[in-house]
C-alpha cells in the first residue's frame, strides 16, 4: 500500500505546480526567474540526495566487508558513469525545462486549469509519435482512448460551453507545445542509461536541464539580490514539489506497483490542479468542465486496464474438464 501512495503523493506534487507559478507572477516575477529559483533549488536537493545515497552505500560496503562478503556487495550498485552516459541524461534532462518554459508561459494566457488540460494531450502525442518512428498504426484500443482524451478535453476546456473565440490562441498553442516537449521527456528519459541509479539519473537530468536554462535566462536574480525576496520562498516550493519529491517518490514506488499502475496513479495530477486553481486561484471550474476532466482520467486510463486485463487473463490457467 506505501508504494501506490508513493506513487499518488509524487503525481499530486506536480500537480500543485501552476497554482504556485500564477501565483509568483501575480507578485511580478518573470518566466526565467521562477523556473531557474526551481531549477537551481531541484539541483542542490537532487545531487545532496544522490551524495547521500552514494554516502549510504559505501557505509553497507565497509559493513559487509567486515564479514568478508564477496564483491557482490552494495557497493556494486554504484558503477562510475562515463562522460558520454553523463551527457545522454543531461541531454534527456532539457525537455524537461522546455516543458516548463512553455507550460508556465501559457499561465499568462489563460487559466491553470485550461494549461494543465492541454499539457495532459501528451498521452496520444506520445502515442502518435511512437506510432510514426515504429511506423505502426495504432490498434483499436488506441484510437477509442483517442476519442475519449479528444472528448474529455472539449468539455474539461469549456470549448463547448465558452466556445474557443473566447481562449487565447497563444495560450493554447504554448499550451500544446508544453505537451509535445513532455512527450519527447518520457519517450526519452526512459532509454537514458536506465542502468544508473535512479538518484543520479535524477541529479544528471537536472543539471542538464539547469545549464540550458542559464544560457537561455541568465540567472541575474543570483547576483542583483531579487533571490531573497519572496522569489526564493516560490523556487523553494516549486523545487521541492517539482523537480525533487516526484522523481525520488516515483523511484520508490514504481518498481513495486510497475509503470502501468503507476501511468493511471499519475493521472491524480490533473483533478490536483484544477482543484487548487478553482480553490486558491478563484478559477470558475463548471460541473461540465468537471464532468470532462473524469472522461480525461478514463481516457488515460483504460488502455492501462486493458493491458492489465490482458496480462491477468493470459496468465489464468485454463482447465479443461
Amino acid at each position: 500500500m506505501k508504494y501506490y501512495l508513493s506513487v499518488l503523493a509524487g503525481a499530486m506534487s506536480y500537480g500543485i505546480l501552476s497554482t504556485i507559478v500564477v501565483l509568483a507572477y501575480g507578485q511580478g516575477y518573470q518566466l526565467g526567474e521562477v523556473v531557474g529559483t526551481q531549477l537551481i533549488t531541484g539541483f542542490i536537493l537532487s545531487w545532496m540526495l544522490a551524495l547521500y545515497t552514494r554516502f549510504r552505500a559505501k557505509r553497507k560496503a565497509q559493513a559487509v566487508s567486515q564479514v568478508k562478503v564477496t564483491s557482490a556487495s552494495p557497493s556494486n550498485i554504484f558503477t562510475r558513469l562515463t562522460w558520454k552516459q553523463r551527457l545522454m541524461l543531461m541531454a534527456a534532462g532539457t525537455p524537461t525545462v522546455i516543458t516548463g518554459l512553455v507550460y508556465y508561459q501559457s499561465l499568462r494566457y489563460i487559466p491553470a486549469s485550461l494549461a494543465i488540460i492541454l499539457l495532459f494531450q501528451f498521452t496520444w502525442i506520445s502515442v502518435l509519435i511512437q506510432a510514426i518512428s515504429k511506423r505502426q498504426r495504432p490498434d483499436k484500443i488506441t484510437f477509442l482512448t483517442l476519442f475519449i482524451l479528444f472528448g474529455g478535453t472539449l468539455l474539461a476546456a469549456g470549448f463547448l460551453e465558452q466556445g474557443i473565440s473566447n481562449v487565447s490562441g497563444i495560450g493554447i498553442a504554448l499550451g500544446l507545445m508544453a505537451a509535445v516537449s513532455y512527450s519527447l521527456f518520457v519517450l526519452f528519459s526512459g532509454k537514458a542509461v536506465p542502468s544508473a541509479h535512479p538518484a543520479f539519473r535524477s541529479a544528471w537530468m537536472v543539471t542538464g536541464g539547469l545549464i540550458l536554462l542559464c544560457i537561455l535566462f541568465p540567472p541575474t536574480f543570483l547576483f542583483n539580490g531579487l533571490i531573497w525576496s519572496q522569489l526564493l520562498g516560490f523556487g523553494l516550493l516549486l523545487g521541492f514539489f517539482g523537480a525533487f519529491i516526484p522523481p525520488v517518490l516515483f523511484a520508490i514506488g514504481v518498481p513495486h506497483i510497475g509503470g502501468d499502475m503507476a501511468g493511471i496513479l499519475g493521472a491524480v495530477e490533473l483533478p490536483v490542479a484544477v482543484l487548487l486553481s478553482s480553490i486558491v486561484l478563484h478559477e470558475h471550474v463548471s460541473a461540465l468542465q468537471w464532468f470532462g476532466v473524469v472522461i480525461v482520467l478514463i481516457g488515460v486510463a483504460l488502455p492501462e486496464l486493458y493491458k492489465m486485463r490482458a496480462r491477468r487473463s493470459r496468465s489464468t490457467p485454463v482447465y479443461s474438464g
